[in-house]
């Protein structure tokens, strides 16, 4: 009877270990050796805006670590929730992730109706990577100098002046309905493609204001062909010491920091989740990372994965009601 024991278990655990393989979760299977070919990193936005110049930071400085090429996927389309959806619907195997915003993360539930995935649950949060600044920048035409000045021709020429953004929803557009409801001024949200495809109509004078992350909008405040007038955070960028932040111009209490992170399908095995948490920490905690992120006006930022949901959870509360006050809704 004893001796039948072990071969009757070794049945067991086999016929266990198939249903597992057949269900699609075999966690101990797919982390052991994880991984084994390139993982697609989706980015739900263009190329060139803060999103993607920061994923791809990321990228080129972690796949070394993982032993396998990272492959940027940009899949731009609805403010981020085209390239969040297909993640979305991927197989939690640890091979498709997504270098997601707040936007996508944290604000598009509280915006779009009809949302294509629920983002509270569709997602297994692995690692914060940074915040940035955004910036209000000003065609150099307009006679402003600064927040007060804006603020003065704004009241004087209602619904004349227009703000761009990136995408409907993002940080960067709610950065300018805050400032609208804070400042009560009625400023046009004109919505793009990308950042720069903005940054090329601000040149061309045909949008006059924008709020963008400095990553993406620096190259253009260095050349002076965009005016720097305040910094949305609660401190004053490095990188723009003269600069003065929206609360210390005339509005306190405003604040708005955008951020990014990287999540995965929901139901990814934990052991790929914490092996991805860890070689992100570590590769946010390199000189090397650390420069390339404080060239760009970026801050690292580490923590658990356990903490990244926290945050994100955190943010759809604070921005949900944004929002809901300033009335606004996408389809």
């Amino acid at each position: 009877m004893n001796s039948s024991r072990p071969s009757s278990l070794l049945s067991v655990a086999r016929r266990a270990a198939l249903c597992a393989i057949m269900l699609g979760v075999a966690p101990w299977t797919l982390a052991a050796d994880y991984p084994t070919r390139p993982v697609r990193l989706v980015v739900p936005f263009g190329a060139g805006t803060n999103t993607d110049i920061l994923a791809r930071a990321l990228a080129d400085r972690l796949a070394p670590r993982l032993g396998q090429a990272l492959v940027v996927d940009n899949r731009a389309g609805a403010g981020g929730n085209v390239g969040a959806d297909f993640v979305s619907k991927a197989a939690p195997d640890g091979y498709t992730l997504l270098f997601g915003a707040a936007s996508v993360l944290s604000i598009n539930s509280s915006l779009y109706s009809g949302m294509p995935f629920d983002s509270a649950t569709a997602f297994a949060p692995i690692a914060q990577v940074a915040s940035v600044n955004n910036v209000l920048v000003a065609d150099p035409a307009l006679p402003l100098a600064n927040v007060r000045d804006l603020v003065s021709y704004a009241k004087s020429n209602p619904g004349k002046l227009n703000f761009a953004s990136a995408g409907a929803g993002g940080s960067v557009h709610l950065s300018g309905e805050l400032f609208k409801s804070v400042a009560n001024v009625d400023l046009v949200h004109v919505q793009y493609k990308s950042s720069p495809a903005a940054h090329m109509d601000m040149i061309g004078g045909r949008v006059q204001l924008m709020f963008d992350g400095l990553p993406s909008v620096l190259p253009q405040i260095t050349s002076g062909k965009l005016r720097p007038l305040a910094v949305t955070g609660p401190a004053r960028s490095p990188l723009l010491p003269a600069v003065p932040t929206v609360a210390e111009s005339g509005l306190p209490g405003y604040e708005v920091v955008g951020w990014f992170g990287v999540v995965a399908p929901a139901g990814t095995p934990k052991a790929i989740v914490d092996q991805l948490n860890r070689e992100i920490n570590a590769v946010l905690s390199t000189p090397d990372m650390k420069q390339a992120l404080a060239r760009l006006g970026a801050d690292p930022a580490t923590g658990s994965s356990e903490q990244f949901g926290a945050f994100i959870k955190s943010e759809a509360l604070r921005w949900s009601k944004l929002i809901r006050d300033a009335g606004i809704k996408l389809n």
